[in-house]
């Protein structure tokens, strides 16, 4: 499989594997200067890329960088970011600091990953009744484990 990738600003990196058995590859801050998240705001950094996936049959996922949400709070503003294949933009990272620090992302900052992944498409079918399941429709808690 094959990700097409498209610098759109001058000097935006390419995201890379860090390590053979990475499963995603970090994105970079491609802003021109540095970028401060005041406690509880959000911001949308640029990354500088548009990708070109091989087909419907994949899609790319934004997730957070662990290392930030664990030690700065800093987290994706949209939970994951979804790039479908036919998306040609400028992927942008939404971000919120859950802190009661402001946090400054630097030009070339790793400030997420990326990954792709299959996607399986479901056929919907509209019925007036589910199948029934020990669980039932138990929600939050309902196994005692919340």
């Amino acid at each position: 499989m094959e990700l097409k990738i498209k610098r759109v600003r001058p000097g935006a990196r390419i995201p890379a594997y860090a390590t053979p058995g990475a499963a995603a590859m970090d994105l970079h801050a491609a802003c021109e200067e540095s970028v401060t998240i005041a406690p509880g705001a959000r911001a949308v950094v640029p990354t500088g890329i548009a990708i070109e996936l091989p087909g419907p049959e994949y899609v790319a996922l934004v997730f957070a960088r662990s290392s930030l949400g664990v030690r700065h709070g800093l987290t994706l503003s949209n939970g994951v970011g979804v790039i479908d294949s036919d998306y040609r933009g400028e992927i942008g990272v939404g971000l919120v600091n859950l802190s009661d620090t402001a946090y400054t992302v630097a030009p070339g900052a790793r400030v997420a990953q990326l990954a792709v992944m299959p996607v399986a498409r479901a056929g919907i079918a509209v019925v007036d009744e589910l199948s029934g399941t020990e669980r039932g429709e138990g929600g939050f808690g309902s196994t005692g484990k919340f």
